[in-house]
């Protein structure tokens, strides 16, 4: 029964099932944590389609059972969202439209979004996760290329927009 503590010991997790408080109202209303922040605040997206950032976790309850290890593992191996920081391979969907085009990570928003330094020059702030696809590139493709990549300061030639 001391495992079966629901509220306290249950620290709020991205993809938690959970009733948290809406705008310090008193009231709480049942949602899922979208994104937990270094501070300990979480993202809410709330079960009727509202959306709170930065709630405390003192006023979110995680659901008993809401949390399955199917959903955490699976979650630790996506290369996408959580996975992605500065410097993370990727292609994104430039201004939305449906191409996706090679980059890189170049900033990391609290909001969720991020900045995105494409490989042919050009550059985006603010872009949603669900436009960007982390690149996988592990093991023994990074190391037999370490030498070809491209540091800070190279120099380098390239094409502008093809040409």
């Amino acid at each position: 029964s001391r495992s079966r503590s629901p509220k306290r010991s249950t620290k709020p997790r991205e993809g938690d099932k959970c009733e948290a408080e809406f705008k310090n109202t008193g009231k709480f209303y049942p949602g899922t944590v979208k994104r937990v922040h270094g501070d300990g605040t979480c993202d809410i997206v709330f079960d009727d389609g509202d959306k709170q950032s930065y709630v405390e976790a003192s006023r979110i309850k995680v659901k008993g059972g809401g949390r399955s290890r199917s959903r955490s593992r699976s979650r630790s191996r996506s290369p996408s969202r959580g996975r992605m920081r500065v410097g993370t391979r990727v292609e994104a969907r430039y201004r939305g439209r449906s191409k996706k085009y090679p980059g890189k990570i170049s900033r990391v928003h609290a909001d969720g979004t991020f900045d995105v330094s494409y490989d042919d020059g050009e550059s985006e702030t603010r872009v949603e996760a669900r436009l960007i696809t982390a690149l996988g590139g592990g093991g023994s493709d990074s190391d037999r290329g370490s030498s070809d990549k491209l540091r800070e300061g190279d120099a380098v030639e390239a094409r502008y927009r093809g040409r």
